[in-house]
């Protein structure tokens, strides 16, 4: 048995739960919204504990991870590892990219489950998105907030592609250590996908006997474009929109939903053919016989747990990475202390001051790096995420840096109305 231990939250269907669990973690428990992908998970974590032999079941709690009638986070001291995959819509381009204003923000409040539970390492994934200029606030108030915590922490965007997975699907990830630990952590290096769609998919694509599959697999000659899984408020089961369905086409495959079997022997040799749902499971990283889940639900949902995944391959290689930085294995190497990692000077600087101030101050403050329209275009930027104030100063607006809008556990916060009843927690997602 393994002597790492992680508490994984909003868990979806597994796809970090996996690459962890390869990567020498063991949960001790998983949280998730949903339940059927709460039941996926359950069923291949309990399989994965017979594996080993476990004396015990991993226990996986169904509902809202910020209720503290589903878990409480202080209850769990003393675990290797908090990870998640909090949701992305509120950074998603691919949504309003409200942020702090989006009810489904949980990132924040992770931060703080994390200060209740002392893990020695924290990992959260997100989309692409908040690596943006217009998150940067945002990603320092998570990694001041963490430093004060008692831990180094660091954003790295990882591509699927460079660790085997033959999809286009950044993803952002943060990584949080303790300063015993930090010097050891290192990125893990890149391993890019040897596979195209149509080397990845041709078995299946020809297991009904279609036969014009390898064709189909010699034009599906590319990695695939990110895969969608939508959310309960937008979408069925398709491969995303206009412009990825375009891509799709480009493949050779008709992104306009999801089929239910492969093409049989009948089907046209010139057919533009749908994925399955276990097509899309193996573009995702699921693939060969360490990799094997077993997803529960209908269509719709099993593609839906598999779109929003993190795909295994990649937790798998983050994951080998913080379980040899937690053993201290290799050199270490000297990390740069909280204090110098900047990711919005303009937020450093207000969030520092006692009195309000110009944004010529600050551009004169950031000893010339900054003019003063980049200050207030980065003011306008934090206003969504925070408080905002705006003074007048000798004529000037003058501002100051108020409260953090992020759901961090509060009472009144906009997110309980959207948790208020059955019908709105369905919707959330």
């Amino acid at each position: 048995m393994s002597d790492l231990s992680v508490v994984e939250i909003c868990a979806g269907a597994g796809g970090q739960s996996l690459g962890l669990h390869l990567a020498g973690f063991r949960h001790r428990l998983a949280v998730e919204l949903d339940p059927t992908a709460a039941s996926t998970l359950r069923y291949n974590l309990g399989r994965l504990a017979e594996e080993d032999d476990a004396v015990a079941q991993p226990h996986v709690a169904v509902g809202d991870v910020a209720d503290e009638r589903v878990w409480t986070p202080a209850e769990h001291p003393n675990v290797s590892l908090l990870a998640g995959g909090v949701p992305c819509p509120p950074f998603s381009v691919a949504g309003k990219q409200l942020g702090s204003s989006d009810e489904r923000d949980l990132f924040a409040w992770a931060v703080e489950a994390a200060g209740q539970m002392q893990p020695d390492a924290i990992l959260l994934e997100n989309v692409a998105g908040l690596a943006s200029t217009k998150f940067s606030g945002y990603r320092q108030a998570v990694v001041d907030r963490l430093s004060e915590l008692g831990y180094l922490a660091a954003w790295q965007i990882l591509q699927a592609k460079d660790y085997g997975v033959p999809q286009l699907r950044p993803r952002f990830v943060l990584v949080g250590l303790r300063p015993e630990h930090a010097p050891y952590f290192r990125w893990p290096e890149p391993k890019p996908a040897t596979d195209t769609v149509g080397t990845r998919l041709y078995d299946l694509m020809a297991a009904n006997g279609w036969r014009g599959a390898e064709e189909w697999a010699r034009r599906a000659n590319g990695i695939a474009p990110t895969l969608v899984g939508g959310s309960k408020k937008h979408g069925g089961p398709d491969l995303g929109p206009t412009r990825a369905r375009a891509q799709w086409r480009a493949l050779g495959v008709d992104g306009l939903g999801i089929a239910n079997m492969a093409p049989g022997a009948e089907a046209p040799v010139t057919l533009l053919p749908k994925l399955t749902v276990d097509m899309t499971a193996r573009l995702q990283g699921w693939y060969g016989a360490e990799y094997d889940w077993h997803f529960l639900g209908g269509k719709t949902a099993r593609y839906r747990q598999i779109g929003n995944a993190f795909p295994p391959p990649v937790a798998r290689a983050v994951g080998t990475s913080i379980a040899a930085a937690l053993r201290k294995e290799g050199a270490p190497v000297e990390r740069p202390p909280a204090e110098a990692v900047v990711h919005d000077p303009v937020y450093r600087t207000l969030r520092s001051a006692a009195t309000p101030l110009t944004a010529a101050r600050i551009a004169k403050l950031s000893g010339g790096r900054l003019t003063t329209d980049e200050v207030t275009r980065a003011v306008q930027n934090l206003d969504r995420d925070f408080e905002v104030t705006v003074r007048t100063v000798r004529g000037e607006a003058a501002f100051v840096l108020g409260e953090w809008r992020a759901f961090r556990g509060q009472d009144g916060h906009l997110r309980h109305l959207a948790f208020a009843s059955r019908r709105s927690r369905a919707q959330v997602s």
